[in-house]
């Protein structure tokens, strides 16, 4: 069982979401008005879906506050297909989204590889020069510093890291990422990957490479 925390201002939506994920054992907690989300305690979640479309607040400015707070995984649930309205909800710290209307199916899916992934049981280090993985506590570190990644930038890292020197398209990141039933949008992918190099460029490293036409490397 999850705990997972839904936004958004549409009151059918909440309650699909609430019986839709109820019904795989996971406790939802639904709130309207994006203004009333309690930041104090926002750890006591494992997983946010939010909306970003809403009065008061849109979800680009919640995705904001949200990230100053949590590192919890946060999913879009949007009916704005706009691609620039979509790099820029994952430039600020979301992790994926959902484009509306959603099946409920797709929808447990998508939380379920979240989850899958936020919970692996293994406490293993791994050093490479300068940067260093605490693959238990999920969390990448340069000199001494510990990057402030999200868990989707995190898992990219991770993944082509466990796996460098080999060379694997957006395709193939984002399946083993989000799992091989993973139906989001692996264009995503190249989007957290400019993330992720701008915090590395902050610290004076560039490890993730690019073979065009082929796809991303870790050397």
């Amino acid at each position: 069982m999850a705990r997972i925390l839904a936004v958004d201002d549409e009151e059918s939506i909440l309650d699909a979401i609430r019986i839709g994920l109820g019904k795989e054992g996971h406790q939802v907690t639904t709130i309207q008005d994006p203004r009333k989300v309690d930041m104090p305690h926002l750890d006591y979640f494992d997983l946010i879906l939010l909306d970003i479309m809403m009065p008061g607040m849109d979800g680009f400015e919640l995705v904001t506050r949200l990230r100053r707070a949590t590192s919890v995984p946060i999913v879009f649930l949007t009916a704005r297909t706009d691609q620039a309205d979509l790099v820029r909800g994952l430039g600020l710290g979301a992790d994926d989204y959902l484009t509306k209307p959603f099946h409920l199916a797709e929808l447990r899916a998508r939380v379920d590889a979240h989850l899958r992934r936020e919970h692996r049981g293994r406490s293993e280090l791994l050093t490479l020069g300068e940067i260093r993985f605490d693959l238990s506590a999920k969390e990448l570190s340069c000199g001494e510093r510990v990057m402030d990644l999200t868990p989707t930038e995190y898992a990219i890292c991770e993944f082509l890291a466990l796996n460098r020197g080999h060379v694997y398209s957006k395709e193939q990141i984002h399946q083993a990422v989000f799992g091989l039933d993973a139906r989001g949008d692996p264009s995503a992918v190249a989007t957290h990957i400019a993330n992720i190099r701008a915090k590395f460029q902050a610290v004076g490293e560039a490890p993730i490479q690019t073979r065009w036409g082929v796809g991303y490397l870790w050397q």
